[in-house]
């Protein structure tokens, strides 16, 4: 990685995690299955076939700049993941709503296309996690990617006039899609799994 970005990893601001001191039995089921996959062992494979290909996409010091938001001083992951995410929600609330089946197909193929990129950054991300995150990043990426199998489905069996098959499919996607958020949201406000420039790392100004 260049000098003039930073990949930041830790367990919480100033060093402090949230509820420190409480015992497990206070400790949510989330969070449990979160730190879970963490220990979890059997994730090394997959981790280990998958660390070329991504480190493949950042070989390229110009395009590891791009991926990795240099220009934005911080990673480009988390902004491109609210178009999908976005995009999707938008057509779920349209189908339970029963408005507009046309607009709900579009939004869907618009979180589709938006994806792709959001993937390819997610996976720069990656390069820069170890230990647990790398194993948890896997499991993120696994339902990301069902949920993008899921949606496509939809958007097909919608285009052939199957809007309910539709619907019933891009439930199942909006399940797997918040799984895949819930441990993106712990990869990067858990264990700040984020490049960023430098300058970030100094004090911010004491509030007066």
């Amino acid at each position: 990685m260049t000098t003039d970005i930073h990949a930041r990893q830790g367990d919480g601001p100033g060093g402090e995690t949230v509820g420190q001191g409480h015992d497990s039995g206070d400790t949510p089921v989330l969070v449990r299955a979160a730190l879970a996959l963490e220990h979890t062992e059997a994730l090394d494979p997959a981790v280990e076939a998958l660390e070329p290909l991504a480190e493949s996409l950042v070989a390229h010091d110009g395009m590891r700049r791009v991926l990795h938001g240099r220009v934005l001083g911080h990673a480009l992951h988390p902004l491109l993941t609210d178009l999908p995410i976005g995009a999707w929600t938008s057509a779920a609330i349209l189908d339970l709503t029963k408005s507009s089946p046309a607009a709900a197909r579009r939004l869907i193929g618009v979180g589709i296309l938006s994806a792709l990129p959001t993937a390819v950054t997610g996976w720069a991300e990656w390069t820069t996690t170890q230990g647990g995150a790398k194993r948890v990043g896997v499991v993120h990426a696994g339902a990301n990617s069902a949920a993008l199998v899921l949606y496509t489905g939809s958007w097909l069996a919608r285009r052939r006039g199957h809007h309910g098959v539709g619907v019933a499919i891009s439930l199942a996607a909006v399940a797997a899609v918040s799984a895949g958020g819930y441990l993106g949201a712990h990869l990067a406000l858990a264990r700040k799994v984020a490049t960023h420039h430098p300058a970030f790392d100094a004090e911010p100004p004491a509030q007066a």
